[in-house]
């Protein structure tokens, strides 16, 4: 009793004082027992206050109840906290991190939407999928690939994305970009890329690489749509089809697509976040035939509640059948979403099926 990870409230007069005030910062960080009406609650409850004497604090809900206390039926201590309000926090937080210039502190983030940093930080990674800095890192990611293509410097584009030196860029800057920042700022001049634009099934594929891998498998229903997302991205790249290891890649792939239970091992040049290429490896390791719910996909990364941040990391997938997210659906069975449509993805899953036959 009395103890806790959070240290603003590690003594029983400042529970008691919590209590007294109804912080909600308390919320989660324990709970208060009344011996008089044997009944445990939160520190907000909005029950009438109880004499400070009859009072016992515990740091969960399951220590109250092997004491031989009972819920309060008034604030419900068992539930999650106030879901609503604080998924109100939670973007609220996003928000701070989406304008700031460098990542603030937890104990910032914490007191900006009221909570204590230690609950702020459980609550975060359960909402988002990801912590604060993870988060932080992957939109200032996202900042500076917009910055490359607005700045005349590559200086300009680090600072004004929230970099506090170019060092501190330049060190992450090919997992980030997957190529020299001039050269991403230039459309990818000076960049070699193997690619090719072939019908199939669903559609029309395109498939290119680097020396690396594979970076990019798109589907669209017309190959003028797969020239100009290449030209929009990289307009300065040089493109070849002639290659023999690229050829075989093309061919593997394709034989994939109409047979996959033969399967597909390709070498990938992947970029993406660090929580993206967490579940995309996850992705990966699903068997063809076979189905996962975002949710279970979430449990295998060990992050159980980021079944959102999971759906989010399928969508930003540039890797169709490479990285399989065509085989996570709902908890309930459903398809869900799929980049390049549900159709395509109930048809990837069908011919999945019949090789199983």
């Amino acid at each position: 009793m009395d103890t806790n990870q959070n240290d603003l409230f590690n003594t029983t007069q400042a529970r008691w004082e919590a209590v007294l005030q109804k912080d909600p910062a308390a919320d989660e960080q324990f709970f208060f027992a009344v011996k008089s009406t044997g009944i445990f609650c939160r520190p907000t409850c909005k029950s009438r206050l109880p004499n400070q004497q009859n009072v016992l604090f515990f740091d969960t809900f399951l220590e109250a109840e092997a004491a031989g206390f009972r819920p309060c039926k008034r604030c419900q201590p068992k539930q999650p906290d106030f879901p609503q309000e604080n998924a109100k926090r939670m973007i609220k937080a996003c928000e701070m991190m989406e304008q700031a210039e460098k990542c603030p502190t937890l104990q910032e983030l914490a007191d900006y939407v009221g909570l204590s940093p230690f609950y702020f930080q459980r609550l975060f990674r359960e909402t988002v999928g990801v912590t604060p800095k993870q988060y932080f890192i992957q939109k200032r990611s996202e900042r500076i690939r917009a910055q490359l293509k607005q700045n005349e410097t590559v200086t300009d584009a680090i600072f004004n994305a929230g970099y506090g030196s170019s060092a501190q860029f330049y060190d992450q800057a090919t997992e980030i970009l997957g190529m020299k920042p001039s050269q991403y700022q230039n459309g990818g001049k000076g960049i070699s890329m193997m690619v090719t634009i072939l019908p199939c099934y669903l559609g029309w594929v395109l498939i290119a690489a680097t020396a690396k891998g594979v970076s990019l498998i798109e589907f669209a229903d017309d190959p003028h749509k797969l020239e100009n997302l290449l030209k929009n991205v990289f307009p300065a790249a040089k493109y070849t089809d002639d290659n023999p290891m690229f050829s075989t890649w093309v061919k593997e792939t394709l034989a994939f697509l109409e047979q996959p239970g033969i399967g597909l091992s390709l070498p990938l040049d992947i970029q993406g976040t660090a929580f993206q290429q967490r579940v995309w490896m996850a992705l990966r390791e699903v068997h063809s035939g076979t189905r996962v719910s975002y949710s279970e996909v979430a449990r295998r990364i060990g992050q159980p509640k980021a079944a959102r941040a999971v759906a989010q990391a399928c969508a930003a997938n540039h890797l169709a059948v490479a990285i399989p997210c065509h085989r996570v659906v709902r908890e309930n069975g459903d398809l869900g979403g799929y980049r390049w449509g549900v159709d395509r993805k109930q048809k990837l899953l069908e011919r999945e099926s019949e090789n199983l036959r």
